[in-house]
């Protein structure tokens, strides 16, 4: 699993090589079939996360002469109507935001009908194969689990991928909504009952194409990410403001308008992928962090927020392009209360690279009143006219490893020409944009603003003063080679700066550690208790060292030259 050391330009599409031996198996389509064809067992279950492709999994691989009959365990759904009252409180009507769904997967389903058929299998010597979301209500003797990841399930949204709980043709953001809050909740509870008992998991990332492995090369290879620095496989978007910094360094499309967002340091978003003996096998990053919690986050990040990754690191690029929304994120009481969310979106902009011209808003001016303010920014949502930000925002100048800190409740932006690395808290959908400089989203709508919900959680009192003392460039020196960067104190992620010419040790800090060489051509990472497993990062690459690595070095890539590497963990 040794990666070699030798330089290699933005990477993006990094694996992690593992290799099979004969007691573990990897298959693509025809082989699958034939492996479903022989296993054991009367029953054969295949649970499905929502945003597979149920129908083209069937016609591929399903089509089992073995099996003396094949249930499909949707057709035991609620009706539409039961469905539509049982989700509704969850939903609300706003066209962005609804609220956690505490649901089971048994809520979705005529659980009368479902007993009748465990019945009737049961006292039946035929084989059976059931598959779809909710597969595993039936008792199995063999479980396969179809797993895909949430970016490629957005993608297929916007390619007409209705949500699975709904009939009708919705917008993105809408089915977007529907799976962030209900199905994506309700899926991950399934995940976390059935999924380790799996026999077999199929990468149904690629319509057409699966790949199959079994559970011993899986667990081999979580095992293996669990102690070793890793990156995920990031993704691209374009934006309304979108920049061209990404399309140079990450060797991205030319011919694309721009590039707004990467996320590439997401786990509920991203993906992993492993290399097996040349085949790839990609699935969800959150299953490492749903089934390798204590290693990779550490039991005191575990304790504090259960098995999810709490911090995140995106891209954010407005180099030639423009500002982004005005916005402000939900205190951590509000979004508990309005949301169920158990924290809140702090977060920081890191400034990768600005032109002279670049800025960052952030605050308000001295003597801002808050009605005067609310007012001004309803007018102009109300009659599409302008917002006169330079009468209540501050606009502070931003330039090359400039940190600006912003604590919930803080109101923000990037403004235009601007590199950015936003290091945040994890939940990323809760931006309450409050202007939006009278543009037009990327399909021709008003994105959506949310004054309704901002006015109520901006903190009037941050203004100039208070903005210059707490929240740009809070460095404190460590030693001669670390600095301390942030965040805010009201925040729950560290962020600490190396700068080097030669090896450093530094360690995990007991937290998972989320990294990006922020100067430099790129670094080797040594894990102390691993020696011989160095991991190459280039420049601008975000990388993760699970907690249970404890120490590592950082070594420049290139013999001599300065790097910097930008470190963020959970202050325990």
């Amino acid at each position: 699993m040794n990666q070699k050391v030798e330089h290699f330009t933005y990477n993006n599409f990094p694996k992690v090589h593992i290799s099979s031996n004969p007691t573990d198996s990897f298959l693509t389509n025809s082989s699958v079939q034939s492996k479903l064809s022989k296993l054991i067992g009367k029953v054969v279950c295949i649970e499905v996360y929502p945003g597979v492709d149920k129908n083209n999994l069937r016609d591929v691989l399903l089509n089992q002469p073995s099996f003396d009959t094949i249930i499909d365990i949707e057709s035991y759904l609620i009706d539409e109507d039961s469905m539509s009252n049982l989700l509704s409180p969850y939903l609300t009507c706003d066209r962005v935001f609804g609220k956690m769904c505490p649901l089971e997967i048994e809520d979705l389903y005529q659980i009368n009908k479902i007993n009748a058929l465990k019945s009737i299998i049961s006292n039946s010597d035929k084989r059976v194969l059931v598959y779809g979301f909710g597969a595993s209500l039936i008792p199995y003797d063999t479980l396969i689990y179809v797993d895909i990841s949430r970016w490629e399930i957005e993608l297929r949204y916007r390619d007409g991928l209705k949500g699975f709980t709904s009939s009708i043709e919705e917008d993105f953001l809408r089915k977007f909504k529907r799976g962030y809050f209900i199905e994506w909740r309700i899926a991950d509870r399934v995940k976390m009952k059935h999924f380790e008992k799996a026999d077999y998991y199929i990468d149904a990332n690629i319509v057409n194409h699966y790949t199959m492995i079994s559970r011993a090369l899986y667990q081999k290879g979580l095992d293996y990410l669990s102690n070793h620095p890793f990156r995920l496989v990031p993704y691209y978007d374009p934006g309304i403001w979108g920049g061209q910094w990404m399309k140079k360094v990450c060797h991205l499309d030319p011919k694309e308008d721009n590039y707004a967002w990467s996320f590439n340091g997401v786990p509920e978003e991203n993906a992993l992928c492993f290399d097996i003996d040349g085949t790839d096998f990609v699935f969800p990053a959150m299953n490492l962090v749903l089934f390798r919690s204590i290693p990779l986050l550490g039991q005191k990040v575990v304790n504090q927020f259960g098995a999810e990754f709490p911090i995140r690191f995106d891209f954010l690029d407005t180099m030639g392009g423009g500002n982004l929304s005005l916005q402000v994120h939900p205190t951590k009481s509000y979004i508990k209360d309005t949301f169920g969310m158990k924290y809140t979106q702090d977060e920081s902009y890191y400034i990768l690279d600005a032109k002279d011209d670049a800025s960052v808003y952030l605050g308000l001016k001295e003597q801002t009143k808050p009605t005067q303010l609310i007012e001004a920014l309803e007018k102009a949502d109300s009659s599409n006219s302008l917002f006169s930000d330079k009468d209540y925002l501050n606009q502070f100048p931003a330039k090359k490893h400039d940190h600006f800190l912003i604590p919930a409740g803080t109101i923000h932006c990037s403004g235009k020409n601007t590199m950015v690395l936003e290091i945040s808290s994890t939940p990323y959908i809760f931006t309450f944009k409050l202007w939006d400089w009278g543009r037009l989203g990327l399909d021709g709508i008003p994105r959506p603003v949310h004054i309704n919900h901002g006015k109520k959680v901006i903190q009037f009192d941050r203004m100039t003063n208070w903005v210059k003392k707490n929240l740009i460039n809070r460095f404190e020196k460590i030693s001669d080679v670390e600095e301390k960067t942030g965040l805010h104190e009201l925040e729950f992620i560290e962020t600490r700066r190396f700068t080097f010419d030669k090896e450093i040790m530094t360690n995990t800090n007991e937290s998972v550690n989320v990294l990006m060489v922020v100067e430099g051509s790129g670094v080797k990472v040594t894990p102390s208790q691993n020696q011989g497993d160095v991991f190459i990062v280039n420049y601008a690459e975000c990388f993760i060292i699970p907690e249970n690595v404890k120490s590592y070095t950082f070594e420049p890539l290139v013999p001599n030259e300065k790097c910097m590497v930008l470190k963020a963990y959970i202050r325990t």
